[in-house]
Parts: C-alpha cells; sequence; structure tokens
C-alpha cells in the first residue's frame, strides 16, 4: 500500500477500535501482538497484508477493508535485495492437516497449538464447521479449538471447501468408525498430474471399507465384521496413506502391523498425538507400525504440531538466492539431513546451534546461520526419495539453488508427472531451464536474472520456487493469483519484508 493509503486504514482502525471501547493493548491481544505494532498501525506506519487486515476485522467484528472476493491476490516484488536477520520456521502445514482430520476421532475437545494460519486449515476446518464440529480460534493465539458433535452430519458437507484440497481423502480412515455408509466429494489441492487413491483404499479394506468413485463421489460402504487377520502392508510409502491407516488402526481394539509405512514428519507427528490420545503405537520413525487402538477416544487434550521442513528449506533457499546472511531459527533438522549435506556438497557453508525439542516433545531442532559464498553442481542429478531420504517437496527449491550454482544440475522427479514441467516457468526470470521430459529437468547457472511477470502455477513448491526467483532477480516482477501458496504458507510477505524484502500484496479491480 501506499503511504497515503496506509494512513487512511490506519484511521478506518483507529476509529473502529474507539468504536468498540477498546484499548491498543486490548486489540493487540486479540491480534496476538504488541501494542507499540497496533500504534504503528493506526499511524499508517505498518504495512498490512490481506491476511492481517481480515484478522483485524474479525476482531473488530467490522469490515475495515472490502475487495472483491472473486478477484485474485497478486505479488509485486522488487527482487534483487539481500536479507538479513532472524526468522522462525512455523509449524507445519501437513502435521496441522493431519492433527485437524485425527480430531475427528477424538469425542472430547482437542486444542491444536500455534497452528500455521493458511488456506489449507481454513479448508478443512470450513469442511468441520458444515458437518457439526465446533471450531474456533482462541482469541489472541493460533490456537484453534476443536469440539466434535455427538453425531456429524455428511449430508451438510461444504463441498466447494472439501473439493479444494485433497485432504477430504484423510476423512476415510475416521469416518470408517462412525458409519456404515457415506459418501464423500472427490479430492482436489495442487494440480499434480494422475495420483491414485488406491493406496488409500487397498489399506482401509482390512478394516471393511469398500470405496467406489462416480459422479464426482467416493462412496463408501463399512462392513464392521472385517478386521485385520494379518500385517497390513502398504502398496505405496505415502505419507497420507499410513495416516489414513493409522486413523483406522487407532480405533481398532486390536493390534494392528503396517509395513512399509512412511516414517516422514507429519507421520511421526500423528503418531505422537494418537499417543497423547491413548494409542499404543511402537516403531515410530521406522517403516513398521505396531498399533494397538482403543476403542473409544473421550479426552480434553492439546498438541503441538512441529515446524516445518518445507518451510524451512523454502526459507534457506531464499538465503542462498539473495546470496544473504539470514538465521532461520526452529529448523527440523532430522527432516533437513540429506538436503543439507546436498548443500555443503555443492559448497555451501552454514552453521547450527546445539539441538533442542520442539514443543511436540519429541522432534529434534536447531538454529541454522547461512553464509553466502559461490555454489557448483553437483555431479550426480538430484531426486528425491522416502524418508530419511531427500523430501519430495523439497526437490523443487533445489531448482532455484541450481540457477545460482555454476554448471549444470539435473532434477529428477519421478513422482510427480506434472511438476518437472512447472520449474520451466522460471524461464522468464532469465533461468536456463531445459525440460528433458515430463519427470526430468536440466537447470545451468549461474543465471542472469531479470525481472518478469508470471502467473502462478497450480502447484504449491514450484509457485514458492518462481516466488524465490523473483527475490533474486533485480527489478519489479509480478506473480499473478497466489492462491495456491496462501495453502502452504503463512503471512509469507511480512514474514519475509521482515528480513529485508521489498513484497506487496495488491488485487486487480
Amino acid at each position: 500500500m501506499a503511504n497515503s493509503q496506509l494512513a487512511k486504514v490506519g484511521h478506518l482502525i483507529r476509529d473502529a477500535r474507539r468504536q468498540r471501547d477498546l484499548t491498543q493493548t486490548e486489540l493487540a491481544a486479540a491480534l496476538g501482538t504488541s501494542q507499540s505494532a497496533v500504534a504503528r498501525i493506526e499511524q499508517g506506519k505498518q504495512n498490512l497484508s490481506l491476511d492481517t487486515l481480515a484478522r483485524i476485522s474479525e476482531a473488530l467484528d467490522s469490515e475495515i477493508v472490502t475487495v472483491a472476493s472473486n478477484a485474485p491476490v497478486n505479488l509485486r516484488i522488487e527482487g534483487g535485495r539481500k536479507l538479513s536477520g532472524e526468522i522462525d520456521v512455523r509449524t507445519s502445514k501437513n502435521a496441522a492437516v493431519a492433527g485437524l482430520c485425527a480430531a475427528l476421532l477424538n469425542k472430547g475437545r482437542t486444542t491444536l497449538r500455534d497452528l500455521a494460519r493458511i488456506e489449507e486449515v481454513n479448508r478443512i476446518t470450513e469442511v468441520l464447521d458444515s458437518i457439526g464440529v465446533k471450531t474456533r480460534w482462541l482469541p489472541g493465539t493460533n490456537d484453534l479449538e476443536i469440539v466434535p458433535p455427538k453425531t456429524v452430519n455428511l449430508d451438510a458437507i461444504d463441498e466447494a471447501a472439501a473439493r479444494r484440497t485433497r485432504t477430504i481423502l484423510m476423512f476415510l480412515g475416521p469416518l470408517l468408525h462412525e458409519f456404515d455408509d457415506f459418501k464423500l466429494p472427490n479430492a482436489g489441492g495442487c494440480d499434480l498430474g494422475s495420483r491414485s487413491v488406491e493406496p488409500h483404499l487397498h489399506a482401509l479394506r482390512a478394516f471393511g471399507l469398500n470405496v467406489v468413485a462416480s459422479h464426482g463421489y467416493y462412496h463408501a460402504t463399512v462392513d464392521k465384521d472385517v478386521h485385520p487377520e494379518k500385517p497390513i502392508i502398504l502398496t505405496e510409502r505415502g505419507d497420507t496413506v499410513t495416516e489414513n491407516a493409522l486413523f483406522a488402526a487407532a480405533k481398532h481394539p486390536g493390534t494392528t502391523i503396517i509395513r512399509n509405512a512412511s516414517p516422514n514428519y507429519m507421520v511421526q507427528d500423528l503418531c505422537v498425538f494418537l499417543q497423547k490420545l491413548g494409542v499404543q503405537i511402537e516403531g515410530i520413525g521406522t517403516t513398521t507400525l505396531t498399533v494397538t487402538g482403543v476403542e473409544e477416544i473421550n479426552q480434553d487434550v492439546e498438541f503441538f504440531p512441529s515446524e516445518d521442513p518445507i518451510e524451512a528449506m523454502s526459507l534457506l533457499a531464499a538465503a542462498v538466492v539473495t546470496e544473504s546472511e539470514i538465521t532461520i531459527k526452529r529448523v527440523p533438522i532430522e527432516f533437513m539431513e540429506i538436503e543439507l549435506t546436498l548443500l555443503a556438497d555443492m559448497g555451501m557453508k552454514y552453521e547450527t546451534t546445539d539441538e533442542y525439542v520442539s514443543n511436540n516433545q519429541h522432534t529434534r531442532l536447531v538454529d541454522l546461520r547461512t553464509i553466502p559464498g559461490p555454489l557448483h553442481a553437483p555431479k550426480d542429478k538430484i531426486h528425491p526419495m522416502p524418508f530419511p531420504g531427500l523430501n519430495i517437496d523439497n526437490l523443487p527449491f533445489f531448482a532455484a539453488i541450481a540457477a545460482v550454482a555454476e554448471g549444470q544440475t539435473q532434477l529428477h522427479d519421478w513422482v510427480y508427472e506434472n511438476r518437472a514441467i512447472y520449474l520451466t516457468e522460471l524461464t522468464p526470470l532469465g533461468v536456463k531451464v531445459q525440460l528433458m521430459d515430463p519427470h526430468r529437468v536440466l537447470i545451468e547457472g549461474p543465471t542472469r536474472w531479470r525481472p518478469a511477470e508470471v502467473m502462478c502455477p497450480p502447484a504449491l513448491r514450484p509457485a514458492m520456487v518462481v516466488l524465490l526467483a523473483m527475490l533474486a532477480a533485480p527489478g519489479e516482477s509480478v506473480l499473478r493469483n497466489i492462491y495456491v501458496i496462501s495453502r502452504g504458507y503463512e503471512e509469507l510477505d511480512s514474514r519475509l519484508n521482515a528480513l529485508g524484502a521489498n513484497i506487496q500484496t495488491f488485487r486487480d479491480v
């Protein structure tokens, strides 16, 4: 916003606060910020994101600024600026998603602490609210309280919200305990090519679930007499597949063995959460989980999702492409070790603190300081593997990193058909990207950056990579329709601006 606009908005906020008979301190508490920050806002001295304006409007019960809801949010980025300072890694999108779905298992009150306020969470809470679950953000916090009804009402489900997230698939595991038959809208989310739901259905058949997909819905029937009689062998070591199997096993009173399970960060988080609900789980962090469930779960529980290794990698890549020294705090090091080893082989230098433990009392964290310096291309291709290998969601960030490294880097994304193609969106920004096939790209650096206007790719991580490239490119770039980024990152513009970036949100009117 321009200074004159900020001043006008600040005066509107001040007047609305006074009309509500609130002090600056009281408004600050509702927003989870400081009185001095509210004072700066009211004086027109603080840049405001649309998310922040929405939170202020909610706190004051007053629509401060009205924008057309169908107008997409865009970013205007002045690139080529050095970053400096410290930034915390927020809690994990995928761990939050797992916790929200797991709350359906609990008849008591679930409180998820320090949750990321992102669009993916908003979509799931919209679905939960529509079926009778009561969700509310506790005042002045990022804590989400979830209280289930006696019986969920699937007939009232918000189909628009459900179809905008693939997470709806993860309702299958919890709901098979509640119904003999039910239906869910087909899943959505990122456009990453063909992603079969068959591994989910294979895992859940052992619990009597049968699903037929037709006319835009999953039609599910449950045979309550069917229980696992032997270990469940997952046909795909997928994160959400493993989570669905865990949901099903959690309320099966016998012992379930799940093999070829994902040991990834969000699965470990879910296991720790389920343990708090009374479920016994052995083998956390391995590919074999032994689960002893409980028939009923009814207890008030709080849980802290752990920090997001994908956001940590995003911030690390931002430092690399802008050749900046920053300190990234609360990095979940166990899920970054392969990525950091590859970067060290490319010549990157960094320092880490001693390890400490996340609020979930399980995940190991460090603070990491980046040290700018020249990079060279790796000798071998970079490709993902199931944990403890390189995370599939971290692979795209090596495209931006490869763009500043000397030589040719090959990235092989063998999992998704389309995501490698989206990396060609870096070409307008000056990156030399050669698409070898739908799974492989060759990137030659170092790049002579140039600003550009680009439509946001429809997949979260490639979209973030384009944003990182715009931070590196001197001049003004525009990234249009950033909804997909908002699915996974909270207040990203203001947080990067605090490090010295210049990112402004705007809508076309």
